[in-house]
């Protein structure tokens, strides 16, 4: 029995797609950790990583790992506390109660764009966060423009990361 070279390439190019999307899936399946982190004297708190890319259908477990202090992970949605929207409107909202140190929330991300969090006790400090879902098809600058108009303190607008850096580096840490 003869393989023409069509029959061949067809083949490899269904090998090569399966394994990507067995790939994909793997990915998918895998847990993104966040950090709850702070200075032992409380004087600086944070999320670490502060920005992450991520896949639909993946999963974040955020885990307060400050001795000293409780923490939240909390959507900005106006079901929160009348917060601004600023995550994509099909997504489900959270929030994760206070944390004590060593316990964990987790949220699973379905729906493609951004979405801004926030740590309720520390947000006036900067504690907050961003994670981007998929490849968001707004335009570039879209969220940093909203930031302007927004009701959020100083220091949480100046914490966020740009989408794009998010996007370039698919994992950002300030601490």
């Amino acid at each position: 029995m003869t393989v023409a070279r069509r029959e061949l390439l067809c083949l490899g190019g269904g090998l090569f797609a399966t394994l990507s999307m067995s790939q994909q899936i793997s990915r998918a399946e895998e847990v993104v950790e966040i950090r709850m982190q702070g200075r032992a004297d409380g004087s600086h708190v944070w999320f670490d990583p502060i920005g992450v890319l991520i896949m639909p259908g993946q999963m974040i477990r955020w885990i307060n790992q400050n001795p000293g202090n409780s923490h939240t992970t909390t959507a900005y949605h106006p079901v929160n506390f009348g917060r601004p929207l600023r995550i994509p409107e099909a997504a489900k909202s959270w929030n994760s109660d206070y944390l004590l140190p060593d316990e964990s929330f987790s949220v699973t991300f379905t729906e493609q764009g951004v979405y801004d969090y926030y740590c309720v006790p520390h947000e006036h400090a900067g504690m907050v966060g961003r994670i981007v879902v998929g490849q968001p098809e707004a335009p570039a600058g879209w969220m940093e423009s909203l930031a302007v108009s927004s009701d959020l303190p100083d220091e949480a607008l100046k914490a966020f990361p740009m989408v794009e850096e998010i996007v370039a580096k698919r994992i950002v840490r300030r601490l």
